[in-house]
């Protein structure tokens, strides 16, 4: 049994997470981390992760689906007490992450940009794909989410590029705005599009764009119930586990 922490319980991911973990025999909410401590559940909610100590409790993994300024407080709480790290949060800065990559020498915590299994499907699907077209198409990738989201291009779309950039040793820079570039699309470059609006929920295609002929992957996530359950997958996953930075590779071999 997985004792589990939600960072951001009040917020709609975190009713989400625990909506599912009421439905498994292998885990369970112990307590809740959000701004909001009024809302009526089942475990105790502090505002902070500090005030986690005053409670009864012995966590095994936090699950974070809150805002990148809860960072340090959170880091501190986990290394201190040495719990482990599901972060699901997006919208780091460069040097937020070093944070975290520091902090996995020391605890075993799950990072990765986007926790659906099917996202990180078409990652891999990409990297396969540059590995047989080469230079010889160009690669665009277009991200569609609502029009509340604050990140752009999003961490997902940035994993992609990642994931392919990785396969094709580096050699390419990113175009975020295409717009404000008045010369010719080079070789060795990867777009990145944001488009904002409604409810969407998250889409992300893959563009390989070669002589008369165009290869697209694509993902639609219809809920943010896939996010949800690839967080708590890999919570469970993460308990016990060494100290070590996991992401959704880890948990899809394991």
């Amino acid at each position: 049994m997985a004792n589990i922490i939600i960072c951001g319980s009040s917020g709609k991911m975190g009713k989400v997470i625990y909506n599912i973990i009421s439905t498994r025999d292998d885990s369970k909410v112990v307590a809740g981390i959000d701004k909001n401590t009024e809302d009526s559940t089942d475990f105790p909610v502090v505002s902070t992760p500090k005030q986690l100590s005053a409670l009864s409790i012995e966590p095994d993994v936090i699950i974070d689906f809150s805002h990148p300024s809860v960072l340090d407080e959170l880091l501190d709480y986990c290394l201190t007490n040495r719990v482990a790290l599901v972060i699901a949060t997006t919208g780091y800065s460069k040097e937020e992450v070093e944070k975290i990559h520091r902090a996995a020498k020391e605890i075993p915590l799950f990072f990765t940009a986007n926790m659906s299994i099917g996202v990180n499907l078409i990652a891999e699907l990409a990297k396969k794909a540059v590995s047989v077209l080469g230079d010889q198409f160009d690669i665009e990738i277009v991200e569609k989410h609502h029009n509340q989201k604050i990140d752009a291009p999003s961490g997902t779309a940035l994993m992609l590029a990642d994931s392919i950039n990785e396969e094709l040793n580096h050699q390419y820079s990113y175009t975020y705005d295409r717009h404000s570039v008045r010369e010719k699309r080079t070789k060795k470059e990867i777009g990145l599009h944001a488009i904002r609006g409604g409810t969407i929920v998250g889409e992300h295609d893959i563009i390989f764009a070669g002589r008369d002929e165009v290869i697209t992957l694509s993902h639609h996530a219809a809920s943010k119930e896939v996010f949800a359950v690839g967080a708590v997958n890999a919570a469970i996953f993460l308990k016990g586990k060494e100290p070590g930075l996991y992401n959704m590779k880890n948990l899809i071999e394991f």
